[in-house]
Parts: C-alpha cells; sequence; structure tokens
C-alpha cells in the first residue's frame, strides 16, 4: 500500500478532467508533507484514471489530468 493512496483516492473521486491542488491540501488529504519520493510514486495514479502532469516548485501546486 502506498503512502500515497489517499490521494490517489481522492483525485479519482473527484472526478474532474483537469484540476490542481496545493502541496498543503495534498498534505491534508494523506496526512504528511509531499516530499521528493512523490515523484517516483506519482506513476501509481494511472490505475486511477489519472496522472500527475505538471508539478510547480514555485506555485507548490500539482496538476492532476484525467487519462483518455
Amino acid at each position: 500500500m502506498s503512502k500515497y493512496n489517499a490521494l490517489w483516492e481522492y483525485v479519482r473521486k473527484d472526478g474532474r478532467q483537469s484540476f490542481k491542488l496545493t502541496f498543503d491540501e495534498i498534505q491534508d488529504i494523506v496526512g504528511i508533507p509531499i516530499d521528493h519520493s512523490f515523484l517516483k510514486y506519482k506513476k501509481e495514479l494511472a490505475e486511477y484514471g489519472y496522472q500527475v502532469g505538471k508539478i510547480s516548485m514555485k506555485e507548490k501546486t500539482v496538476i492532476f489530468n484525467k487519462i483518455g
């Protein structure tokens, strides 16, 4: 089980084609701060029908896009 499963479920349930979450929002959902390991785990999101789009370190945001 991934430490980001709660986030992947949140993204899947949201259902929008594309949306943005801040690092703080992700921390609230997952219960831990987003860290460099997120880059390794992000490929798991495809199992939920989404992919990680742009990660902005400046804005501290992540864009999620529905696959297909």
